[in-house]
């Protein structure tokens, strides 16, 4: 990528960010950040510290606002695409980022629309094919979104502190990790991806597997109000009448347990793209 072409990378992702961005400081960095861009004297290394400098500033103060329904974006990189070259190449990252990611956000929100269009018409006719997009798509952008920022091409190349601590607690060592980590990332099934997990419930880290992004589930949420649709959950009194034990479910639901965990949820922020 030459200096124009990073130049005009810089100015979209600049706009992109403009209206969602209240924090003053933030503004004033942006600002520079236009101005020295257009300084022939200025080096594309500075243009690169100011712009990690404010991707770094706007995770904390985006978090605060809401994404509308059928209103994701394609996070901004904050780093150039040839910045992890030789071992991710520019055309891979490019691609992978303004191509593929593209595709799921745009597939998101194609999905959120349409079923928010089934619920004001109350036409589910077509909801197995779109909550199967939704899943498809939104587990695709939210994985996305933790795997670009997961990566620098001057990073941090080992956990200290807490998180240390706990890979050490939960794997028994940090080669231990590396070794499973990489081996569930080899042997995932077709196309997927190896994630590390935090489990609340048993206060340790897992590594788990994706096939696909989904399997009809979405990452980066937490479960709040669950209905079990095994056969083992109803056959032996409804038989094969499923839809009669999910409408007579709803007598026996006390949203008491899901408003608590919405209350705990809700201390999770995460920058809304």
């Amino acid at each position: 990528m030459n200096k124009e072409e990073y130049r005009m990378q810089l100015k979209d992702w600049l706009s992109s960010i403009q209206g969602a961005v209240q924090d003053e400081n933030i503004r004033q960095k942006a600002e520079h950040l236009s101005f020295i861009m257009n300084d022939e004297h200025s080096s594309e290394e500075e243009w690169y510290e100011l712009a990690e400098s404010i991707a770094e500033d706007i995770i904390p103060q985006d978090a605060m606002r809401d994404v509308a329904v059928g209103g994701h974006q394609l996070p901004p990189l904050p780093y150039r695409y040839d910045a992890l070259e030789p071992f991710i190449s520019k055309e891979i990252m490019y691609l992978h980022h303004q191509k593929h990611h593209q595709s799921y956000v745009d597939g998101l929100n194609q999905a959120e629309l349409a079923l928010k269009r089934a619920r004001r018409t109350n036409d589910f006719k077509m909801i197995k094919h779109w909550e199967r997009e939704l899943a498809f798509n939104g587990a695709g952008h939210y994985l996305h979104c933790i795997f670009w920022f997961s990566m620098s091409p001057s990073g941090k190349q080992k956990p200290t502190g807490q998180m240390l601590r706990l890979i050490e607690q939960s794997f028994e060592s940090y080669d231990a990790f590396k070794s499973q980590f990489s081996a569930a990332a080899k042997q995932v099934e077709g196309v997927g991806w190896a994630i590390l997990v935090w489990a609340p419930r048993s206060q340790r880290l897992e590594i788990l597997q994706a096939e696909r992004h989904q399997f009809l589930s979405q990452w980066d949420v937490i479960p709040l109000l669950t209905l079990d649709v095994w056969e083992h959950a109803y056959y032996l009194q409804y038989l094969n009448e499923k839809a009669t034990y999910v409408d007579r479910w709803w007598n026996v639901v006390d949203w008491r347990e899901p408003e608590a965990r919405l209350k705990q949820a809700q201390q999770v922020k995460w920058a809304p793209f």
